[in-house]
């Protein structure tokens, strides 16, 4: 079976990304304050690069519906409205933990960071089972882009 390239770049994106999270995490705990920020910096690279194949695929290609047993779907949907919402809520915080550690703002990072880095795994982790649901375990259902959607045709 083939999988589709796009949505397999992406989620290795966001793997790499939660991967660089608890890299940055290693090197803060032993003070190695530049290696951190490389680190942390290289991590919502790979986040963004992540968000403009996910949101572009979905304004041009669209997203792609459960494809496997219907008894299934209403467990794969809550499953994925918890990862979408944790998703938002990790990117969120990412940017707040990003602007406070860049501008110095230490006692607000150094509290928010872990929270942060605990939902950004759980993100990364979701989102290969969502994956895996959508492009492995079964075939993906039909895909229908935004714009498609919209307009009508």
């Amino acid at each position: 079976m083939m999988v589709p390239l796009l949505p397999t770049i992406s989620t290795a994106c966001i793997v790499i990304s939660a991967i660089l999270v608890a890299i940055g995490w290693g090197k803060i705990r032993k003070r190695d304050i530049d290696g951190h920020q490389k680190v942390m910096t290289l991590a919502a690279i790979f986040a963004l690069i992540f968000f403009i194949i996910y949101s572009s695929r979905t304004v041009f290609v669209g997203n792609t519906s459960f494809g496997g047993p219907d008894e299934y779907k209403i467990f794969y949907t809550v499953f994925l409205i918890f990862h979408v919402t944790l998703a938002t809520i990790g990117a969120v915080l990412g940017i707040i933990s990003l602007v406070t550690g860049f501008k110095d703002k230490l006692s607000i990072h150094r509290k928010l960071g872990p929270i942060t880095s605990i939902v950004w795994f759980c993100t990364g982790f979701t989102g290969v089972i969502v994956y895996l649901l959508l492009y492995v375990i079964y075939k993906g259902g039909t895909t229908t882009s935004l714009i498609k959607a919209i307009l009508g045709f």
